[in-house]
């Protein structure tokens, strides 16, 4: 079975709550419609209710029974999200005043929902900003108890004919943390770790890049990878885990056997961990444009629940996949 088969058939185990906070965009309805339809996910959508239903409407389908709306302007739960709101925010200076007006924004009455409990995860981006879809994750989810660090990754399905090696891998972090600390960098690597098992259902393979391979090159840079892969294990001994590595030691037996003899991957990562978010960057827009790999992401992690981040370039497969991403994440919660 292909990964994103694996993806969607695991996330239609979980029948969660995911809400888009977009909910009027015709990209979200088209995706929110398809989840519900192929049991993916049960669906909330955030917007005016007016605008909702026109769009179903122009689309020729009828609103199925997994699918709620949820208007801020109207909605029951309004009142007690805004107290919710008031209640995290007050010690930056939020008012009562304030709140009742934050939560008419939908990327922030979303992730109220979530944080209230009233759903087990939200996706967001085809409209709002990175900037505002990650600010209100961080300031009104908030982190996982044992992490202080929300990282992201991109999960690449390299499922096509021409791709000698089909399957899954993560890259990280590709989408969020500029340049990671030695101690950041072992955080994202064992939180991609989690995420590609939990993602996959694969034992992960994690692999510290850098320029230097087995200490081929001396820096700073390096240094760094050297000491996150040290702590990486220290924190996770039964982690398959190497670094420094160049990714081709990384990722080709025949190379990994002569620049990295002896390595635990013996070339066969599945989770690629960039040493800064520009190596990370680049490296999946290559993989996608040039490689043909389908990229979903970013996917954040280190979230107390989660909440995911779309380009608001995306079309509607993209968010259908990024709701199944998203109902797999929550189901690791559950």
């Amino acid at each position: 079975m292909k990964p994103l088969e694996t993806l969607l058939k695991n996330a239609a185990r979980t029948n969660l709550r995911i809400i888009l906070s977009e909910g009027s965009d015709p990209r979200a309805v088209t995706a929110g419609y398809q989840a519900v339809t192929q049991g993916i996910a049960r669906i909330g959508l955030v917007g005016n209710t007016a605008e909702i239903q026109a769009e179903f409407a122009a689309q020729g389908i009828e609103i199925p029974d997994g699918i709620e709306i949820h208007d801020p302007a109207t909605s029951l739960l309004r009142d007690e999200l805004a107290e919710h709101y008031h209640s995290l925010r007050k010690h930056k200076g939020v008012t009562p005043e304030d709140a009742q007006t934050a939560v008419d924004l939908p990327h922030i009455f979303a992730a109220l929902l979530v944080k209230s409990g009233h759903a087990d995860g939200t996706v967001g981006g085809a409209v709002a900003t990175t900037a505002d879809i990650v600010r209100a994750a961080i300031q009104i989810i908030g982190t996982k108890p044992d992490t202080n660090l929300v990282s992201s990754f991109f999960l690449m399905l390299f499922c096509k004919e021409h791709h000698d090696r089909k399957g899954a891998i993560i890259f990280a972090d590709s989408g969020l943390v500029v340049d990671p600390s030695a101690d950041e960098m072992a955080q994202i690597a064992l939180s991609s770790a989690h995420s590609f098992e939990r993602l996959i259902g694969e034992a992960p393979r994690v692999a510290m890049l850098s320029f230097s391979t087995r200490g081929s090159a001396e820096h700073d840079a390096v240094s760094k990878v050297v000491t996150a892969t040290e702590t990486a294990r220290t924190r996770a001994p039964n982690l398959i885990i190497d670094g420094e590595l160049q990714f081709d030691a990384a990722f080709v037996p025949d190379v990994a056997a002569r620049k990295a003899e002896g390595s635990p991957l013996q070339g066969n990562a599945n989770v690629f961990i960039f040493p800064n978010l520009e190596s990370g960057n680049i490296a999946y827009k290559i993989a996608q444009r040039m490689g043909g790999a389908e990229a979903i992401g970013p996917v954040l992690q280190g979230l107390a629940k989660p909440a995911n981040d779309l380009s608001r370039g995306c079309s509607s497969e993209d968010i259908l996949h990024m709701i199944a991403v998203t109902a797999a994440q929550a189901s690791d919660n559950e």
